[in-house]
């Protein structure tokens, strides 16, 4: 039996190094690309990174098939490509989008008197990115950091609305949770709430996440028209008067656009 389980051990571990490794070739390969002003060859590479020069050819045409990696056509050598670049843009707009939407959040608080969310999409949740706390008694619990649902709170309606069709799918693979009596749990009726939020340019949560709470969103959009974030206010429901809430849709759909504004965003049309 030890002599069986030693060659099921080996066996399992055999197909299993194989891409890691290669992962962890190609991130060294970009180190090393990294590290140079000048590019690199391959048989430069292959010497300083002790690989083979066929692993390091087949790995430099991969990153080169994804824009990861360049060659000069002149000389032969490798550059980092113009993809990390775009990658850095994305990481440091995302890191800093709290900072700058943070003046037109404190904003919304003041106009409204409820707390107000900025939204992160992360996996399949959102996350609240920034919180401002309203004045009123009756405050709702919410942290930053915390992750809820895409499907049944506002936030994450209006990220999950403009996101590309494999996320949606991947939403309702994962299975529509009901959190209470009014969770949206099919696909149908979420593509058609989606839908809709598409066309208003905003989205709600009527105690869909919570009992007695209501939640109204916005998505934010950056300079490639991308949704990269979402704001909203959220309160007791009774706050929430129906004569009341056209009010702060346009409240919160106007600092959405601020913020999208302050994120390079134009709307078509303008200059």
């Amino acid at each position: 039996m030890p002599r069986l389980h030693s060659m099921v051990q080996r066996k399992s571990n055999a197909g299993t190094p194989a891409p890691i490794r290669a992962v962890a070739h190609s991130l060294k390969l970009v180190d090393a690309l990294a590290a140079s002003d000048h590019g690199r060859g391959v048989t430069e590479l292959s010497e300083e990174l002790r690989l083979a020069k066929s692993t390091v050819y087949r790995l430099l045409q991969t990153l080169v098939s994804h824009r990861y990696v360049v060659q000069d056509p002149a000389t032969g050598r490798y550059h980092l490509g113009l993809k990390f670049l775009e990658l850095g843009f994305l990481v440091s707009n995302r890191l800093s989008i709290p900072a700058i939407a943070r003046p037109h959040l404190q904003r919304l608080m003041e106009a409204t008197n409820e707390t107000v969310h900025l939204g992160l999409l992360e996996g399949h949740e959102v996350v609240y990115a920034d919180k401002i706390e309203c004045s009123q008694t009756i405050r709702m619990y919410s942290r930053i950091g915390r992750r809820s649902p895409l499907h049944c709170t506002a936030l994450g309606k209006a990220l999950l609305a403009y996101q590309p069709e494999e996320v949606l799918r991947e939403v309702l693979c994962a299975g529509l949770q009901r959190q209470t009596a009014r969770t949206i749990t099919t696909a149908r009726a979420l593509r058609a709430e989606l839908k809709q939020i598409r066309e208003a340019g905003h989205a709600s949560d009527n105690e869909e996440f919570e009992e007695g709470l209501r939640c109204l969103a916005a998505p934010v959009r950056d300079h490639r028209d991308a949704v990269v974030a979402s704001v909203g206010i959220a309160g007791p429901a009774m706050r929430f008067k129906p004569e009341r809430v056209p009010e702060l849709i346009k409240l919160v759909q106007e600092t959405a656009e601020a913020v999208s504004a302050a994120l390079g965003y134009r709307a078509a049309g303008l200059p």
